[in-house]
């Protein structure tokens, strides 16, 4: 699984990078955490607002971080694929 935490840096973006890895190590995925600052790949994707949350190549979320429960719902949905 490829994770990809999109943001300029903020602490927001810095946040939601810290959860995807704490996530991913509890549900013992096999999956890469990157974040990505760069402007011209975060305009790739089309989002609005930061951070946001790519999973294997799809938006998740997008302007905000989401809470635990969220995230591990959707980390589990997409492993499930």
């Amino acid at each position: 699984m490829e994770l990809k935490v999109l943001g300029g840096g903020c602490a927001n973006c810095h946040k939601l990078e810290q959860l995807c890895r704490q996530v991913v190590d509890e549900l013992g995925l096999q999956a890469s955490v990157e974040l990505v600052t760069d402007i011209k790949e975060i305009m790739k994707y089309g989002i609005m607002s930061t951070p946001a949350l790519v999973v294997n190549g799809k938006v998740a979320v997008a302007g905000r971080v989401p809470d635990k429960a969220r995230l591990t719902s959707i980390l589990t949905s997409a492993a499930a694929d």
